[in-house]
């Protein structure tokens, strides 16, 4: 069977597993486990943080080692809690982060399914053992031909280094055959832009791009995949 793609790089979180599970979950127990039994508001609160935080990774501000306890930091001095530890908490939250997983869209099934159609690999700024520790849980690591993460690779999405890195690795040298499947308009979306690769918006909110990058296919559902490939 003939494709117009060869080979999908994958985003993980958000895209193939459902973050805002794992976070909640991670959340809870770390808090809990000193004590603090947190609140609906101060999750938002961390989310809010830690977009910012990631966002600021993008773009060059901060390196990794900084964003990792940085957001704890700009959290605990938020909520008043300026004694705790933030770099110990960190630790313990990507350990609870990895260690819980939810599909999105039966996300599985669907890279099952493409098996043996399409070369699949996965692209991520996450956390080296936590990003692991999920796939592994999830099955996903099984169905991937390769894993791309950040930590490894030396730069992140949505930086061209991180794509001439990955796309360096993989059986398919034309980029015009790898599609890039990911939520993120500022990561995903830009990246695969800037380094020549096709891209698909996985918008399963509906959610308006009021953004300057324009992707050039956009699902609502994983599923819908199969009509692009």
């Amino acid at each position: 069977m003939n494709h117009r793609f060869t080979t999908i790089l994958w985003d993980v979180d958000d895209t193939l597993l459902d973050f805002v599970y794992s976070q909640r979950y991670a959340l809870k127990k770390c808090f809990h486990a000193v004590g603090h039994e947190v609140t609906e508001e101060e999750m938002a609160l961390y989310a809010r943080i830690n977009d910012e935080y990631w966002k600021r990774l993008e773009l060059g501000e901060i390196t990794k080692d900084e964003l990792l306890p940085g957001r704890f930091s700009a959290l605990f001095s938020a909520l008043g809690m300026e004694g705790m530890d933030a770099l110990a908490f960190c630790q313990e939250y990507q350990t609870a982060l990895g260690s819980v997983f939810s599909y999105l869209d039966d996300s599985l099934a669907v890279c099952k399914k493409l098996q043996g159609q399409v070369k699949q690999y996965v692209i991520t700024n996450g956390v080296t053992s936590t990003q692991y520790s999920k796939l592994k849980l999830s099955g996903l690591a099984d169905v991937m031909d390769g894993i791309f993460i950040s930590e490894q690779i030396g730069y992140p999405k949505p930086d061209e280094r991180f794509f001439d890195i990955c796309t360096a690795q993989t059986e398919e040298k034309d980029r015009r055959r790898m599609l890039i499947v990911g939520d993120s308009l500022s990561s995903d979306i830009k990246g695969g832009i800037q380094a020549g690769i096709p891209v698909c918006w996985y918008n399963r909110t509906e959610s308006i791009n009021n953004s300057c990058y324009k992707p050039d296919y956009e699902i609502s559902c994983l599923s819908m995949i199969y009509d692009i490939i």
